[in-house]
């Protein structure tokens, strides 16, 4: 049986084609993904707040295939709103599937605490727009965001092909010595392959949002597996 030993549902914007790969590449063994799609094709303050009015629906799809967790895997839909925007999308949805909900924003914020990092370097694809909702949502969480850098994409589809080196090369470009962290934003962009590297190089942690997602998801299913090329988070916490 796939799942034997967790089964992890997971919500995605239907223009991702990220996040998926990624966890199915360093998925523990037992451990089986099932997804649902809600419709996003643009990362602006409108689409995202739509895309989440079909959360529930999403999740109702997913209890059918008996999983223990939803992970909600949009950063900028679990943040757009602000302050405990993620904590009340993340309740409203648990309360009509009765199946236990954890957003990526919630992860992040999670994450970062664990790493004891309060001044924050913030690597992101998004538009200014997007970039101030988040700045807002870290602060609001008493992070101190030392800077924040983003792309300026819009187009989801083109966030999801953007290759590793790109975040890896503007982290390093705007690294600080005061940043005790690097936080990259958003489930479309692939990190996997850099967090490690961008430990070794720069000497501090790297949160980005499909680890960090998949480090609470695990836990929050008892799930303690360590993984190293996922670095500080999956190997000391």
């Amino acid at each position: 049986m796939y799942g034997w030993r967790g089964r992890l549902g997971l919500i995605v914007p239907s223009s991702n084609t990220t996040m998926e790969m990624e966890l199915h590449s360093v998925l523990p063994e037992g451990v089986s993904l099932h997804t649902a799609r809600v419709p996003l094709g643009s990362v602006t303050e409108e689409e995202l707040v739509k895309m989440n009015s079909f959360g529930v629906e999403a999740a109702r799809l997913l209890r059918d295939a008996g999983v223990e967790l939803i992970l909600y895997g949009c950063t900028s839909g679990s943040f757009i709103g602000g302050k405990d925007y993620e904590k009340e999308l993340e309740n409203r949805i648990e309360e009509e599937v009765k199946v236990p909900v954890v957003s990526t924003s919630t992860a992040v914020v999670e994450a970062l605490k664990m790493l004891d990092a309060r001044d924050v370097l913030v690597i992101t694809p998004y538009t200014d727009e997007i970039n101030r909702r988040e700045k807002e949502f870290l602060e609001a969480n008493e992070f101190n965001v030392l800077d924040i850098r983003g792309l300026g994409i819009e187009d989801n589809s083109r966030i999801g092909r953007l290759e590793p080196h790109e975040a890896y090369r503007l982290s390093k470009a705007s690294f600080m010595d005061e940043a005790e962290a690097i936080f990259i934003s958003c489930t479309n962009l692939r990190t996997f392959e850099i967090i490690e590297p961008l430990e070794e190089d720069l000497g501090v942690p790297v949160v980005t949002s499909n680890q960090a997602s998949l480090w609470l998801a695990l836990r929050e299913m008892d799930i303690m597996e360590r993984i190293p090329e996922l670095g500080r988070l999956f190997t000391e916490f």
